[in-house]
């Protein structure tokens, strides 16, 4: 339990500890939260002379960096006390005007866990658990853990970049499309389906129910089995035709397993549209197929984005460009993928994914940095209790009261189709994904993918091909692609023509 008289004096209570080997650093005493304000440093600004002339022979030159206008400064209360992390777990805007540096949590801080920054690329120190390397500059006395010795134009917003327009302000603010720091890929499936032999369908398993008092009862356990998915949310579950009642189960491509003690037919497959209908006339041909969820036609309308969800973009970014830049030092493939946690925290991974293309050093050709990451976050959800949130599947409970969720055992064995696994994640990666990659992160369910490269020869999110826009498939996900330079000073990533073949 640490003491209140540990407490540093701001809002969310962090406190200051020595390790050996590290120094002074930054804790958490309670959880904090993603994207949450912790720290509000005013800066001691130095001109240029009186810092060459002065502070550059003391300890200050441990502690100082170049402000906007050339000056140095030296950040007070906690900002010289962050230790460096290339995963930081905060990050940091200027604020000229105010003449401070305000740090942001860039995800959820456990109790009693190390507050980090990113440095820069060029240190003047070893980090702590890292193999020993050639430095140029002095080692910085431990006991102080030297901080932020970084130039402005490398790690934090230049003066000509626009990020002002959502860093400041408040973070629910909506920020205007011209000033977003992507441009988003249309997939023009604005289109819609008049013809009865341009419906795009996809195979669907579904059953018939024999005995109507057990339609109500298949519904609830469609939604406890984890099967009344956003996939199907375009069309309606039951279809009642010629005395009959049809329930939709899921498009997987195995047969669904069903509760026992239900009169049910065997499940068998029939075409369902892809697309819920836009026009009258597109909803009576694809009623032919299966009843529809109408949604009359509109304007193609992105998401509308805020400040906040923004900022969090940008760390998440510039994350992938500091482990870019890693990869390659390491000869591994500057490619390099990250899904981290999703901003409004719903149905959310309990921690992020940073996943490099490792062919290199694997000697394997399938190595890609999002099937890595894919990879590591089915492990992850592997590893976890099963009916856990974490999970990959959650199973169907079985209740005394309702026996037609019993399945004859008790086991708690997941269901088919239950979970996929990026279902409502972003992917953040250097490159743009290749056309397997792209596949595999349609199977996966992704939400939105955001890269920095394009890649016109090789690319399955708008080079080559553009997968999710393609007519046969059964999932759709945004595609935006980062404005390198313009937005953010993050890291030029190496454009090597090699890769894209």
């Amino acid at each position: 339990m640490i003491s209140p008289e540990t407490w540093h004096l701001n809002p969310s209570r962090c406190y200051i500890k020595t390790e050996e080997g590290k120094g002074r650093g930054v804790y958490a005493s309670q959880t904090i939260p993603a994207h949450t304000i912790i720290e509000l440093s005013p800066v001691l600004l130095f001109t240029k002379p009186e810092y060459e002339s002065h502070g550059r022979y003391t300890l200050l030159d441990h502690y100082a960096f170049v402000w906007r206008d050339g000056r140095m400064a030296l950040a007070l209360g906690l900002g010289s006390l962050f230790n460096h992390s290339s995963s930081p777990n905060v990050s940091y805007t200027i604020e000229p005007t105010r003449d401070c540096i305000k740090y942001t949590t860039a995800r959820v801080i456990a109790r009693d866990e190390e507050l980090c920054i990113f440095y820069g690329h060029n240190l003047w120190f070893q980090p702590v658990g890292t193999l020993q390397l050639d430095c140029t500059h002095e080692e910085t006395d431990p006991n102080w853990g030297g901080l932020l010795m970084i130039d402005d134009d490398k790690d934090i917003a230049k003066e000509d970049v626009k990020v002002d327009v959502w860093v400041d302000g408040n973070p629910d603010d909506i920020v205007a499309e011209e000033d977003l720091p992507f441009t988003r890929i249309k997939l023009s499936l604005d289109e819609e389906e008049e013809q009865l032999d341009a419906i795009r369908t996809m195979q669907a398993w579904v059953v018939d129910i024999l005995d109507s008092k057990h339609i109500a009862p298949m519904l609830k356990w469609l939604k406890q089995s984890g099967l009344d998915s956003p996939a199907l949310a375009h069309l309606k579950r039951i279809r009642r035709k010629a005395g009959s009642t049809t329930l939709l189960v899921d498009t997987s491509s195995t047969i669904p397993s069903l509760p026992d003690r239900v009169a049910l037919s065997v499940p068998y497959q029939i075409p369902v549209p892809c697309t819920s209908a836009l026009t009258t006339s597109s909803l009576e041909l694809k009623n032919t197929f299966w009843p529809t969820v109408y949604t009359p036609r509109r304007k193609w309308e992105p998401e509308k984005w805020t400040k906040g969800k923004v900022r969090w973009a940008y760390d998440a970014m510039r994350l992938v460009a500091v482990e870019s830049a890693k990869a390659a030092a390491q000869g591994e493939l500057p490619i390099v993928s990250h899904v981290p946690q999703p901003y409004e925290e719903l149905e959310s991974l309990p921690q992020s994914f940073v996943a490099h293309d490792s062919r290199t050093s694997s000697n394997h050709p399938l190595r890609h940095a999002t099937l890595n990451i894919i990879r590591q976050v089915a492990d992850y959800r592997a590893s976890q209790p099963i009916g856990s949130p974490s999970h990959n599947a959650i199973p169907v409970p079985i209740e005394n009261d309702e026996p037609y969720f019993a399945n004859g055992d008790d086991s708690g064995t997941p269901r088919n189709g239950a979970h996929y696994l990026l279902t409502g994640q972003t992917l953040f990666t250097t490159h743009e994904p290749c056309i397997m990659c792209s596949m595999a992160l349609l199977h996966s369910r992704v939400k939105e993918v955001f890269y920095l490269v394009p890649m016109p020869l090789t690319g399955g999110c708008g080079g080559l091909t553009c997968l999710p826009a393609l007519k046969p498939v059964n999932h759709r996900f945004n595609i935006a692609r980062w404005k390198i330079g313009e937005y953010g000073g993050l890291s030029p990533i190496p454009v090597d023509t090699s890769l894209d073949v």
